[in-house]
């Protein structure tokens, strides 16, 4: 692998910003998921360079929130489209998470 910004840092360095910026906003028990992510990565960034990410919440359906995202470099444009996240109640979505990881056992 050539040393580059990777897609998929890109792509974990969005949801982490939308994450951050969400976080204000939500109940002590809330969390978000990503569930959808429409990104193109126009660009290679060389290792060390600085990038920043910007999202726009520009829907909101229920629990689903769509962002407009868009990651820069130092010389300029490197990624953008789309990113989905649903809010979850976090007791409710770790008991569904364990009720699900017990057929794991019985495989």
């Amino acid at each position: 692998m050539p040393p580059v910004f990777a897609t998929a840092m890109m792509i974990a360095f969005i949801e982490q910003t939308c994450i951050q910026g969400l976080r204000p906003y939500l109940g002590e028990a809330q969390r978000t998921v990503g569930t959808h992510v429409d990104v193109s990565h126009v660009a290679a960034t060389p290792v060390g360079m600085t990038v920043t990410a910007d999202v726009e919440l520009i829907e909101i359906a229920g629990k689903s929130l769509l962002f407009e995202v868009t990651c820069h470099d130092e010389t300029g444009l490197i990624g953008q489209g789309i990113h989905r996240r649903a809010i979850v109640d976090l007791e409710r979505f770790t008991q569904r998470l364990g009720e699900k990881s017990t057929f794991l056992h019985y495989r």
